[in-house]
Formats: C-alpha cells, structure tokens, sequence
C-alpha cells in the first residue's frame, strides 16, 4: 500500500454526506471594538486573541469569552494577515502570515498575556501565509499554505514550544491554503481549501494524519467545497463553518466525525463570511469578526453557536 494510503479510517467504505437535519442554535454576542478580516484567532484560558488583519490594523483584539466582554493588547510588530495562531502554555503563538502585500513571511512570535508583550521565536523553516496551524501532544502542527506570489506548498513543520526548535513532517498530499486545519482523536484534519489563492479553485478535499506512522491519508469529503472557513473542534466533531468562493460567502456549518468518517449539517451561520476564527469554550462554538462578502470586506461580527439547543430540518 502507498505511504500516503497507510492510513485506516473506520467506516471509510461506508462514508454518507451530510444529514438532512440542521441541529443546534446560534445567537448574536459582542461585536469586536474593530471591524476585522482575513485574521487568525486562537484561545487560552477562557480568551479568544484575534491577530491580524487584511486592512493593516495591528491592535491585539482580545475577548473574554465568559464574560462577553473586549479589550485590547499590544499591537502586533507589524501588519499581518493570513497568518496562522495557536494558543499553548499560556501563550499565543503566531506563525508566518502575508507582509508587504502578498509576501510570505518565516517570522513567528509568541504574546504573553501577563506581560502584554510579543517576543519573537524561532521562525518557520520556510515561509508561508494562509495555512493551518494545530496543537498535537505539546508541538504545533503548521500545514501548507502559499508562499509568496500565493503558490501552494504542501510542507508540514512541527514547532516544539517547549525547545523552541522545528522538526519535518510529512507533506499534505493536497497542497492547498485557506483550507481549516485541526487536530482532534491524536490525529489531524486537513479540510477544504483553494489552489493557489484562487476562490473560484476550491477544493472538498479532507485529508488526515496519523503522527504514530508520520502518514496522511483520505477521508471523506466535505460535503460544500468551500474556502477561507473558520473552524474549531467541539466534542468528537471538526466543525467548518462559514467561507468562501469568487462569488459568495458560506453560511454553511458541517461536522466531521473522524470514527464515524461522517460528515452531518449544523443549523446555517447567521451572518455569512469568511476570513475569521472560531474557538470553543463551555461546550459552544464562538465565531469571531471576519468579511461578509468575497474579497477583503470586514465586520466585527460575534455569532455564538450551542449544539444543544434547537433543530430544524433543512
């Protein structure tokens, strides 16, 4: 079998789409102090930190997500966006990003919120912008993305915070940026995404790596092709939520089970866009600023989604 076969999905053979019926219920919360888009959000300790911005603002946006509650940070060092963010060990680190425009950069920093200040790290053996950054086992998994000139590369690097060095893994089959990248069962989930920067190219393509064999394999696809999604883990589901193609925004919330290899629909995101975050907390799903039309719109927008209440069928 092909390495990049190797990997055994349970139910693969049986994989179904999405189910008719749309569970769960969303309601408005906070809007951002800043209108926002084409950010990284990452969360720690009850805090959803929102980094970058396709307009050049630099101020740290930071949401307290018990109490519904904004403040702000220390600006970022400088103008970011399409930038990848992870919290662990009661850090923010943010990798790579687009600077100067559309060139791609290696540079990766880590923000205290105790300190209320950045510092840099160690930078990305390669640079890249609008990939996917996850935490596995204590090490941050940075996957893909585009360097400068927006090519796709398929690279696979692993940050160890704790050493502050980087490691090699093996590439995504699929090279491809805006795609939703998260780890969830000891594995990671490589969903959606566009070829090349290209919102009209996107792609349903769902790839997942197991670390014990250092292989990636297929699993089912994600039902609506779709790009510059938001997306978080809640339970035994990856949930991709919102985005985008050259002609409209997504208000489509889908699941992945990755036992199940099963995908099934969520009530719709209310307000639809793309180039935004989403993070977990208490059992809901918070989606954060992002541009409600394609391109380089932006919004403020706080939507909050709890699984447990409501249902509606589509």
């Amino acid at each position: 079998m092909p390495r990049h076969a190797a990997l055994l999905i349970a139910g693969t053979l049986l994989a179904s789409p999405a189910m008719a019926h749309e569970v769960g219920a969303w309601a408005g919360a906070s809007n951002a102090p800043a209108e926002r888009s084409e950010v990284a959000v990452a969360a720690i300790d009850g805090k959803a930190y929102v980094v970058g911005d396709y307009n050049g603002a630099t101020e740290l946006l930071i949401y307290d997500l018990a109490a519904d509650r904004w403040s702000r940070g220390a600006p970022f060092p400088y103008p970011v966006h399409h930038t990848m963010a992870v919290g662990q060990g009661g850090l923010i680190f943010v990798f790579g990003g687009y600077v100067n425009g559309w060139e791609a950069t290696d540079k990766v920093w880590a923000y205290d919120p105790k300190a209320d200040s950045w510092t840099p790290r160690a930078p990305l053996p390669s640079a890249r912008a609008a990939g996917g950054a996850t935490l596995l086992d204590g090490k941050i998994h940075v996957v893909a993305g585009s360097v400068s000139g927006r090519k796709n590369t398929p690279l696979h690097e692993i940050y160890e915070p704790a050493t502050d060095r980087w490691s090699k893994a093996a590439p995504l089959p699929t090279p491809r940026d805006h795609l939703s990248v998260q780890a969830i069962g000891g594995r990671i989930v490589a969903v959606g995404g566009r070829i090349d920067g290209d919102p009209g190219k996107n792609l349903a393509t769902n790839q997942v790596y197991d670390p014990a064999g250092d292989a990636w394999g297929e699993a089912a696809p994600l039902p609506t092709a779709r790009s510059g999604t938001a997306s978080t883990v809640l339970g035994q589901d990856v949930y991709v939520i919102g985005g985008e193609s050259n002609r409209k925004t997504y208000d489509e919330v889908e699941a992945f089970d990755l036992p199940k290899n099963f995908w099934r629909s969520l009530a719709r995101l209310p307000t639809a866009r793309h180039g935004f975050g989403a993070v977990t907390y208490d059992g809901r799903i918070y989606t954060i600023v992002g541009s409600p039309k394609p391109g380089g719109f932006k919004s403020g927008t706080v939507e909050v989604f709890d699984p447990r209440a409501g249902s509606t069928t589509r």
